[in-house]
C-alpha cells in the first residue's frame, strides 16, 4: 500500500506544472529600424505582467536614436500602472498564451535571463533580451 500512495505522489509531482519565476526583468531592443522598450514582472501567484511598447521603420540619424529611447523609456514608465497582469502556460521554460502555440517569453533558468519573443505586424517573433532587476529603471537600455 505504501508503495502505491508513493508512486501515486510521484505521478502527481511529475504531472504538476512548474511555477514560473517570481520577479521582474526589463531590457531594450535596437535593430533593423527597430526599438523596443519592454519590462516584464511574473508576480507570486504566477500572474505576468508585460509592457513593450515599440516604434518600427524608425530610419533616422544616430542623433536621433537617443530621443526615440527616451520617448519609449518615458512610455514604458508613464503607462506601468495601467498593464494589467494576465496568465500564461509555463513548462519549466517557455511561457505561451493559454492553450497557445507560439512562444511569447523564454525563461533560461541558469542565467535568469528572460527572452521576451515580440510579434509585430506579420513579421517572424523579435527575440528581446531582458535582464534580471531588483527594480526597474527609468531608462531599460541601461543596465545596474
Amino acid at each position: 500500500m505504501r508503495k502505491l500512495v508513493l508512486l501515486a505522489c510521484v505521478v502527481v509531482a511529475a504531472c504538476s506544472r512548474p511555477n514560473p519565476p517570481v520577479g521582474k526583468w526589463e531590457g531594450g531592443y535596437e535593430g533593423g529600424g527597430t526599438l523596443v522598450a519592454a519590462r516584464v514582472e511574473i508576480l507570486p501567484g504566477g500572474q505576468v505582467k508585460i509592457s513593450a511598447p515599440d516604434i518600427t521603420d524608425a530610419i533616422v540619424r544616430r542623433e536621433e536614436i537617443a530621443q526615440l529611447r527616451a520617448r519609449l523609456s518615458a512610455e514604458l514608465a508613464n503607462g506601468w500602472s495601467e498593464v494589467k497582469p494576465r496568465a500564461f502556460d509555463f513548462d519549466g521554460k517557455t511561457f505561451r498564451k493559454p492553450g497557445g502555440f507560439a512562444p511569447q517569453m523564454v525563461w533560461d533558468k541558469d542565467t535568469n535571463q528572460m527572452t521576451l519573443e515580440l510579434y509585430i505586424a506579420a513579421n517572424p517573433a523579435l527575440p528581446v533580451a531582458l535582464r534580471p532587476v531588483s527594480d526597474f529603471h527609468d531608462n531599460p537600455w541601461v543596465q545596474g
